[in-house]
């Protein structure tokens, strides 16, 4: 009997060693979590098919854009000539013959002036030495309308006529051309301008004054001499019709130029009126 109650104490010492210990070791047994809410079982993401990957049709593709292109000068607009060349070329030809004479030594510089032009138009190969002045001038572009006249004593100024002149050839250094007049008291409306010219010629017009006397001449502009004259129409009046028929010869050029002048008041020419024909 004592020896089972000696069994039975060192059984309870060893069980009591076994739980000290236990409390002794500061680990805790790990805590199972509580899930917060119910579990959701995710769904697979399904993967793409051979279908769903590849393009049913090719795809177009837009080609990227273009560098811009550098701006290609503009050639020069082509001069267009529409009177009829009076003075002191014959034709666009001549003009350019001029042109390149003074490009390669400036030769008569002043047919790039319009208002030289129209004097020596007037003093050189109508032969009116007297009229001396421009007195107005107006130039838009390629056309050009200046006024030419004479000086009196008492220092007043009277307009003689009013030339029309014209850009002739191509080119920024194109000559002025004559080919006409602005008419105002002294007109010349017939032969009608620019058509073809035959020997006699019928010339007439319009004139506003007092005991006037009209001279007619036909001339060309490779020329000096006068191919016909007639002197002279008598006239007078406002806006008085005026006519006269003129005979010529030796014509050349392929245009004509027909010169009514009156004077005598103040000096031998005043005022003049042109045109210019086709032969």
């Amino acid at each position: 009997m004592a020896d089972l109650v000696k069994q039975w104490q060192r059984l309870a010492v060893a069980g009591a060693v076994v739980i000290l210990l236990a409390g002794c070791s500061g680990e805790k047994p790990d805590a199972v979590p509580t899930p917060s809410g119910p579990a959701t079982q995710s769904t697979p993401t399904p993967m793409p098919t051979a279908s769903s990957t590849e393009p049913t049709t090719a795809p177009t593709l837009t080609p990227p854009p273009k560098p811009p292109l550098s701006p290609t000068p503009s050639a020069p607009v082509r001069r267009t000539f529409r009177y009829q060349p009076a003075w002191p070329f014959t034709s666009e030809v001549r003009a350019a013959e001029w042109q390149r004479s003074y490009r390669s030594g400036g030769h008569q510089p002043w047919h790039l002036d319009a208002g030289q032009t129209a004097l020596s138009f007037t003093q050189g190969f109508l032969g009116f030495k007297d009229i001396k002045l421009v007195t107005s001038r107006s130039v838009r572009g390629d056309e050009a309308y200046v006024g030419v006249g004479y000086q009196i004593d008492t220092g007043r100024k009277f307009t003689a006529a009013v030339l029309h002149l014209v850009k002739l050839g191509q080119g920024t250094d194109a000559p002025w051309e004559v080919v006409g007049t602005r008419d105002s008291d002294l007109s010349l409306t017939t032969p009608r301008y620019g058509i073809k010219a035959g020997s006699p010629l019928t010339v007439g017009g319009r004139i506003t004054g007092v005991d006037e006397a009209i001279r007619l001449e036909v001339r060309q502009a490779s020329s000096t001499a006068v191919l016909g004259t007639l002197c002279c129409v008598a006239a007078g009046g406002e806006r008085s019709p005026w006519t006269g028929r003129v005979t010529f010869r030796g014509a050349s050029d392929p245009a004509l130029v027909v010169i009514a002048s009156a004077g005598g008041h103040n000096q031998r020419t005043e005022r003049f009126a042109i045109t210019a024909l086709r032969r």
